[in-house]
């Protein structure tokens, strides 16, 4: 009996001890605390070295000289210019006009009903009012609206993207899937467009260190480029799975061609036309109009040896949303994209709004300090802007997660740290800045979204379910920033409206004498006849 009791007592005492040492990181893998006193006692596991955060990312990798980026920028702007005065050196755009286009945006009404339980509201850092002023063009310009979405697995294969370009398409005008790559891996698992390509072989920025030379300089916001050969083709074919998504107005494909070559576009399966492309370095697009397309393939007769592909885009009048996810891209690796690339393509596309999604990638529980993550997070704001000039810049904070341990399934403690980082970040480069970590609370977290089938059992990644959820939550920041707009734009109607009636009254006022008529002293004014 003594025996039994002194066994037990060993027992204790080691599990004791075993849930006293603190969790340990073994080849790669986090391995938690072995606490059988979870219930009694918590430990604190919070990361007191002010360098905790610094093993989440290497800096040295994604270095960025800001000033040279600018002076890349400028030249591209600067090529612009003078060729708006100037004979274009090299055709840029080749245009097929099966029909011309005849849709024009319709008359803009708000509406207030929201789709989220609570607002989750847009807070503008900027001393412009940028969000104001792209609500302004949202509501007024006849023409396309264009956002990029740029983020990590988290909105990939248009999570979350489908639903707010639905949103905004059914309120604002558009139709369209945006952009799609040339060709991916992962073009499968996106249901907003199908996609066939055959001869390409696609690269992606996260692999850069593999990816051969020169197609390792050639990135795109997108994160993707793609090496033909001859006779490579994409085929691109709508979908329903969304409203607005089964046909549009206007394509275009964007690729590079050094090397003179021939390419050929096959629209709805039934019409073709080739272009002939004379050899430059610049990005070109191939444009089609028509009443429907339905369907587009690209291909590749000739001259594929050096050519780069990086996608075609789906669109026409009102808004067009573009998603640009990285799998495991914390936002960083903007910095190995092209400032060339990007300014030529923003020529051509001239975005409004760049919605930046990223941290998820970063985060980890313990670590409650971001701040060299946060400067990294300045720098994308700033090259965003170097690249993108025309857009107002939205920070999405980092979306609700929550981790596995002793105590259940709890939220991660790191959280309000990282949307800390974030916030700071777009405030001090007078950016906007977008909670998703409350849009998501006002339905119940995290928790909720995996109880609803809204979100994967890691507790991190959100489904089609999820990202409809969190779509419409922005979007209602999105349209209650219109509103104001609307509102703004009455206001000044109606302090406009007393001196536009004013004028109006002016030529009765002014009416000239006639002939005969009486002054005020009774003389009778000649007037004389012109």
């Amino acid at each position: 009996m003594l025996r039994g009791w002194k066994t037990a007592l060993w027992i204790l005492l080691a599990l004791i001890g075993i849930a006293l040492i603190p969790p340990v990181t073994v080849g790669g893998v986090e391995l938690r605390r072995a606490n059988i006193f979870a219930d009694l006692y918590r430990f604190e596991e919070r990361a007191t070295d002010p360098a905790t955060e610094e093993y989440l990312f290497d800096e040295t990798e994604f270095e960025v000289d800001l000033e040279a980026v600018k002076g890349q920028v400028e030249a591209v702007q600067q090529q612009i210019a003078q060729a708006d005065t100037m004979p274009h050196e090299v055709q840029i755009d080749y245009r097929w006009v099966v029909d011309a286009q005849t849709a024009t945006r319709h008359e803009v009404t708000i509406n207030p009903a929201r789709y989220s339980s609570r607002l989750t509201s847009i807070e503008d850092f900027s001393a412009e009012g940028a969000i104001a002023a792209f609500c302004d063009t949202l509501i007024e310009a006849n023409r396309p609206i264009r956002i990029a979405v740029l983020g990590d697995s988290f909105i990939e294969g248009d999570i979350l993207t489908a639903d707010l370009r639905e949103r905004l398409q059914t309120a604002f005008g558009g139709r369209g899937t945006g952009f799609t790559p040339m060709a991916s891996p992962l073009t499968g698992f996106r249901r907003t467009i199908k996609t066939q390509s055959k001869g390409w072989t696609a690269y992606n920025i996260m692999q850069h260190k593999s990816v051969p030379a020169p197609y390792n300089e050639q990135f795109f916001v997108s994160g993707w480029v793609c090496r033909p050969t001859d006779g490579a083709s994409t085929r691109w074919e709508a979908t329903t799975f969304r409203k607005g998504l089964d046909s549009c107005q206007m394509a275009r494909v964007l690729f590079r061609s050094p090397d003179s070559s021939r390419v050929q576009l096959i629209l709805n399966d039934s019409l073709s036309h080739e272009f002939s492309v004379e050899g430059a370095s610049q990005v070109r697009q191939a444009i089609v109009e028509a009443s429907a397309i339905h369907s587009l393939e690209f291909k590749v007769l000739e001259g594929a040896a050096n050519m780069v592909g990086y996608g075609a885009l789906f669109g026409g009048q009102g808004v067009e949303v573009d998603n640009y996810s990285v799998r495991s891209n914390n936002g960083q690796a903007i910095f190995r994209t092209n400032p060339t690339i990007n300014a030529e393509i923003n020529a051509m596309l001239n975005y409004d709004l760049v919605i930046l999604q990223y941290g998820l990638n970063i985060m980890q529980a313990g670590v409650y300090k971001y701040t060299s993550y946060g400067q990294q997070i300045e720098k994308v704001i700033t090259y965003c802007r170097q690249c993108f000039p025309s857009a107002a810049i939205l920070v999405m904070g980092v979306s609700d997660r929550a981790i596995k341990n002793e105590n259940g399934v709890e939220t991660m403690d790191a959280i309000p740290y990282m949307i800390d980082c974030q916030r700071s970040a777009a405030r001090n480069q007078g950016a906007a800045f977008w909670s998703t970590f409350d849009a998501m609370q006002a339905e119940g977290g995290i928790r909720e979204f995996v109880a609803k089938g809204w979100a994967g059992k890691d507790f991190t990644h959100i489904n089609y379910g999820g990202g409809r959820r969190v779509a419409w939550a922005l979007f209602d920041a999105i349209n209650d920033e219109a509103a104001k707009a609307v509102a703004r734009r009455q206001r000044r109607l109606e302090a406009t409206k007393p001196v536009i009636d004013s004028i109006e009254q002016l030529p009765h006022l002014m009416k000239p004498l006639e002939v005969g008529t009486p002054t005020l002293n009774g003389a009778v004014q000649a007037i004389p006849q012109l």
